[in-house]
C-alpha cells in the first residue's frame, strides 16, 4: 500500500486535509503552531484504490525549540518513508522563508510532490495562490480543506499514481507472514528467540530496543512461516526518540504487509487504550487477529481467573471479540506453541473459498427466519449472495434497496456467517449491492 504525507510549516492546515481526506476526524485542530506533535496515521479510499495518509507536525528550520525540533525530525522521517508527498501552503501568507526551505529539501528528496495552496476560498484568494507557481511544482493544486474544495482533484491525481495491485495484494508468497505487535517491553522479541530456540533478536528490559521490523523464517515440525517482530507501537505522549518515529511507521508497515497479526500485551497492564488502537489497525487492514497474554505467570490465579481474564478483554473489545485470546508465559515457555498454531488456524480459515449454493441456502433460510427492516412500507428483499474475491472474507448481498439495510442487520448477517463458517479472528466484509 503506497504511502502519502502531508507535510509544510505550522498552521497551513495539515490537520485539517488529512481529516478531509481520511474522511474522520482523527487530528485535533487549532489555529495555534505546533498544535501536531506526532505523526497520525490512516488510510484514504478514492476511486477504488487505497492508501495510507500521515498527518505530520509543522516543520520548523534550524529552530532551537525542542517541539519544532522534533516535527522537523518528524517531516524528515516521514519525507524519507513516504511515497508521494504533499506539500501543504497557504495563500492568505503567501510565499514564507519556511514554505521556501521546505521546497528545497523536497526537490532534493527525488519524490513524487503534490504542492497544496490551501484556503482557496474565493475569487480574490484564486488570484493570490497563482504566487505559489514559483516554487516550481508542475503538480499545483488550490484547494479549501475546511470545505473539500479542489480535494477531488488532487485525489484523482495521487490515485493516478497507485496501481490496483497495491491494494488487493493476494498474498501469493509460499508461506504465511505472521507479525507480532503490541507495546513496547511486553515480550515480543522473547517471544520469537522462544520459537527460534536461539537468541535471533536483542532481548533487553529497555522499552524500545527492536528499532525495525525483523522477519524470520521458522521451518521446524513441518511448520513454515514468517515471523515479522516490529518495533514497540507506544502511546504518542510517551514517545520521544527519533529512531522510535521511525519505528512506529515501520511496525505501521509490518501489519499491512502480514496475513496475521499477534497483538501481545501485559497480563499485569491488561487490555490498554493502545492496545485497542493496534488492534483497530489491523481491524481494519482486514488482517487475521491472535490476542496474546504474555506474563500470564505472575498473575494469582484462582478457578476462573483465566475466564474472567477473557470476558473483561472482549468487554474492552466490544466491536471485535471473536478472536482467540491465549494465555501465555513467554518467559517459562508455556502456551507459545499453541499461539502459533491458533496463527496459523486463522491463517488457514482467512483464505477459505465458500461454495456459492451452500452460501445461498444457508443465508436465505437465516433472513428468513430474521427479515430485514421494512423501507417506507416496501419489503426489502435479499435474493442473492456471493463471496467477492479478495484475500479476505468479503461478501456481496443483491438486494432492491442496498443503501437503505441497518447496521444492526448488517451485524445479523455477519454472526450468522460466523457461527456457519468458523470466522474467529478474521475482520470480515459485507457489502449490499442494487440486483
Amino acid at each position: 500500500m503506497k504511502t502519502v504525507a502531508i507535510v509544510g510549516r505550522p498552521n497551513v492546515g495539515k490537520s485539517t486535509l488529512f481529516n478531509r481526506l481520511s474522511g474522520e476526524r482523527h487530528a485535533i485542530t487549532d489555529n495555534i503552531s505546533g498544535v501536531t506533535r506526532d505523526r497520525i496515521y490512516n488510510s484514504c479510499e478514492w476511486n477504488g484504490k487505497e492508501f495510507s495518509i500521515i498527518d505530520t507536525g509543522g516543520f520548523v528550520k534550524n529552530s532551537n525549540d525542542i517541539f519544532e525540533a522534533a516535527i522537523r525530525t518528524q517531516v524528515q522521517i516521514a519525507i524519507e518513508e513516504a511515497d508521494i508527498i504533499i506539500f501543504l501552503v497557504d495563500t492568505t501568507t503567501g510565499i514564507t522563508d519556511l514554505d521556501d526551505a521546505i521546497a528545497n529539501l523536497l526537490r532534493r528528496s527525488k519524490k513524487t510532490v503534490f504542492l497544496a495552496v490551501n484556503k482557496v476560498d474565493n475569487h480574490a484568494r484564486m488570484l493570490d495562490a497563482n504566487e505559489f507557481w514559483s516554487l516550481g511544482f508542475e503538480n499545483t493544486f488550490f484547494i479549501s480543506a475546511i470545505n473539500g474544495g479542489g480535494s477531488g482533484e488532487l485525489l484523482d491525481a495521487i490515485t493516478e499514481l497507485i496501481d490496483s495491485d497495491d491494494n488487493d495484494n493476494d498474498f501469493e508468497e509460499e508461506y504465511p507472514k505472521i507479525c507480532v505487535v503490541g507495546q513496547p517491553n511486553v515480550g515480543k522479541s522473547s517471544f520469537i528467540n522462544a520459537l527460534m530456540g536461539d537468541e535471533r533478536n536483542i532481548v533487553t528490559d529497555i522499552a524500545g530496543t527492536t528499532r525495525d521490523s525483523i522477519h524470520t523464517l521458522y521451518n521446524k515440525f513441518d511448520k513454515r512461516f514468517y515471523l515479522v517482530d516490529t518495533a514497540g507501537i507506544r502511546k504518542k505522549s510517551k514517545v520521544h526518540e527519533d529512531l522510535e518515529f521511525y519505528s512506529v511507521l515501520r511496525a505501521i508497515r509490518a501489519i499491512e504487509d502480514s496475513d496475521i497479526a499477534i497483538l501481545m500485551i501485559d497480563a499485569k497492564a491488561g487490555l490498554e487504550s493502545q492496545d485497542l488502537s493496534i488492534l483497530d489497525l489491523a481491524i481494519k487492514r482486514k488482517k487475521g487477529i491472535v490476542i496474546l497474554v504474555n506474563k500470564w505467570d505472575l498473575i494469582e490465579k484462582e478457578t476462573n481467573t483465566a475466564k474472567e481474564f477473557t470476558e473483561k478483554i472482549k468487554r474492552k473489545i466490544g466491536f471485535f471479540d471473536d478472536v482467540d485470546i491465549i494465555f501465555t508465559s513467554v518467559l517459562e515457555k508455556q502456551r507459545i506453541f499453541k499461539a502459533v498454531e491458533a496463527a496459523l488456524d486463522v491463517y488457514e480459515r482467512r483464505n477459505q473459498k465458500f461454495k456459492t449454493s451452500e452460501l445461498n441456502e444457508f443465508m436465505q433460510e437465516a433472513i428468513q427466519r430474521v427479515p430485514p427492516p421494512t423501507y417506507r412500507g416496501n419489503y426489502v428483499q435479499i435474493k442473492y449472495v456471493s463471496q467477492i474475491p479478495k484475500y479476505y472474507p468479503a461478501f456481496a448481498f443483491f438486494c432492491n434497496y442496498p443503501d437503505q439495510i441497518k447496521a444492526s442487520y448488517k451485524n445479523y448477517l455477519e454472526n450468522q456467517l460466523r457461527k456457519k463458517y468458523n470466522l474467529t479472528g478474521i475482520p470480515i466484509s459485507i457489502y449490499f449491492r442494487k440486483k
